[in-house]
């Protein structure tokens, strides 16, 4: 048996959720993947997954098996690169960003991949935080502290981001010109573990708190973007989102004294001790991009205090 390969079908059906998806992915059949996690079990002597007629669970043996699995073959994939052709960079990254971050590494990715042609890339976006080790996730980008005491983290820029409003909007119910204001406006709220209502804004010396009321709480990004843009109300919106539309007129930068305040960006990912050379590269590419970006540079992201244990992010 190739337990390497029966490893990487079993943590691909744990990602994926069904035998049928997994197949998909790696080009098998459903039947042939079903036999290579049933041989897994066989030769562990152990059960990993329960099985139903519309549902999979891992069992706790399952569980304690994902860890381990990742070691194996993080351990083979050190040993090919080491193996290889000097400076091949080679295989999957998986990694993990909120949307407007997803957006701006699309359009900038391709520089990477041109240079490194066995090198692919798998770009999920994601509001909240995932659970990088068991959907096998080699790096995420998180917003704010991180506090997470099983993952190392590194800070590779901060946020900027504008309080925005269509002019349609702004039309019917006039322009806000003080944080206090906001409470008579119709709020668009990004959700992000709550339901986003306190929005802290900093005029330089100072954060002010304030709660809204919002009018319209929406989890994704992307989808505050267009509600913006429709004039439904007021919003915070990333730079990456908002700056061409501010420079086409579709929508309007609001108080500019008092900007949203600038939060953390903090790239996290598996205390591993043996990082493959391709997620480095990744790593790499993502602290230039941030770094390339005025508005998203860091001084911090240079400082050797920036590379911290999540835990005291």
């Amino acid at each position: 048996m190739d337990i390497v390969g029966t490893l990487r079908t079993f943590l691909r059906v744990v990602e994926t959720g069904s035998f049928s998806a997994a197949a998909i992915d790696l080009k098998l059949t459903q039947p042939a993947v079903s036999r290579q996690v049933s041989a897994l079990e066989a030769h562990l002597g152990q059960r990993l997954l329960n099985r139903s007629t519309t549902a999979l669970a891992l069992t706790p043996e399952g569980e304690r098996t994902i860890p381990m699995a990742l070691r194996v073959i993080e351990a083979v994939e050190a040993l090919d690169e080491s193996t290889g052709p000097a400076g091949t960079v080679s295989g999957k990254v998986r990694l993990s960003l909120p949307a407007p971050l997803g957006l701006f590494a699309s359009e900038r990715i391709g520089a990477l991949l041109d240079r490194h042609r066995q090198l692919q890339v798998e770009l999920l976006f994601r509001e909240d935080p995932s659970d990088l080790v068991g959907e096998g996730i080699d790096l995420e980008v998180r917003l704010g502290p991180v506090h997470d005491a099983g993952l190392i983290g590194r800070r590779i820029g901060r946020t900027t981001a504008y309080l925005v409003a269509a002019p349609a909007y702004l039309e019917r119910r006039g322009a806000p010109t003080t944080p206090d204001d906001l409470t008579g406006h119709d709020c668009i709220c990004y959700r992000r573990g709550d339901d986003g209502s306190s929005w802290l804004f900093s005029n330089g010396a100072e954060e002010v708190a304030v709660r809204v009321a919002p009018r319209l709480v929406v989890d994704s990004a992307i989808a505050v973007h267009r509600a913006a843009l429709a004039g439904c109300g007021v919003t915070i919106l990333s730079h990456i989102l908002a700056d061409p539309d501010i420079d086409s007129g579709r929508l309007v930068r609001l108080m500019p004294e008092f900007p949203p305040a600038r939060l953390p960006l903090n790239l996290v990912y598996p205390s591993r001790r043996n990082m493959p050379l391709r997620v480095r590269t990744v790593i790499d590419y993502l602290v230039a991009a941030m770094r390339d970006d005025p508005l998203m540079a860091s001084s911090s992201s240079s400082d050797p205090s920036a590379r911290l244990h999540a835990g005291t992010a």
